[in-house]
């Protein structure tokens, strides 16, 4: 009986859990130039499963998590941690990947330009065991633009900086354009990369849709490889918009 009371509370709760359409940062790799809602919170989760054929390395990323917080309407807090499963013939590694905590700053946002600005910045903190651990602290930072073309099209890029006390750093970039097909069915290809130690360019291609299921609840899929390289992923997620 009071599992059937809590089922019925979850269930209300999901209907009711909304005043905003979810807007993600997955499943592409360009972070969004807009922050949730003051008071709102998301969660963005999926599964992930990569193959580098240069080291016959496989990895499965399940779950990968981002959780938001609306601080503001202009400031959100950012908590993103995932498992990951490393596969090495037939044996199978897990482990935590190093916690991520961070901010997305709205900076530029006006009713008379369609242009929007954000700067996220995520602290790396080794917290995880050293065999899925970077061992230092680090930081990773982007700065978000984002403007449509038109009614349905949208143009979003990256710039980005990564630095986790070791090296030069890395540099990191996207471009997505995307394409509303419907109210509800969305469609993107993003070319992005890194330049490693700011020498070694690893270019990659990844494309995917988004399909809302609701106002507050939104499923993605995307697939992606590497154009100079030997790599490939897919993944699907599920992201859901709590009052």
């Amino acid at each position: 009986m009071k599992k059937k009371y809590l089922l019925i509370l979850a269930y209300l709760f999901t209907l009711t859990a909304f005043s905003q359409s979810i807007n993600t940062d997955r499943p592409d790799q360009t972070e969004g130039s807009s922050t949730i809602n003051k008071g709102t919170f998301q969660i963005e989760t999926g599964i992930l499963l990569s193959e580098d054929d240069n080291t016959n390395e496989k990895s499965l990323f399940l779950p990968s998590t981002l959780l938001r917080f609306g601080i503001t309407d202009n400031i959100e807090l950012r908590i993103f941690q995932e498992i990951e499963h490393k596969i090495y013939h037939s044996n199978t590694i897990t482990g935590f990947n190093d916690l991520q905590l961070g901010l997305k700053l709205q900076l530029f946002k006006k009713e008379n330009s369609a242009t929007e600005i954000a700067f996220m910045s995520h602290i790396n903190l080794p917290n995880s065991s050293d065999f899925f651990s970077n061992n230092r602290i680090g930081i990773i930072n982007k700065l978000c633009i984002s403007h449509p073309t038109n009614k349905r099209t949208q143009i979003s890029y990256n710039i980005g900086y990564d630095y986790m006390q070791k090296g030069n750093g890395d540099i990191t970039y996207s471009i997505v354009t995307s394409y509303a097909v419907n109210d509800k069915f969305n469609t993107y290809i993003e070319p992005y990369g890194e330049i490693n130690e700011l020498s070694e360019h690893l270019g990659k291609i990844n494309l995917g849709f988004t399909y809302l299921i609701k106002e507050n609840m939104q499923f993605d899929y995307s697939l992606g490889s590497g154009v100079n390289h030997i790599f490939n992923f897919t993944s699907i997620g599920y992201s859901v918009l709590f009052n």
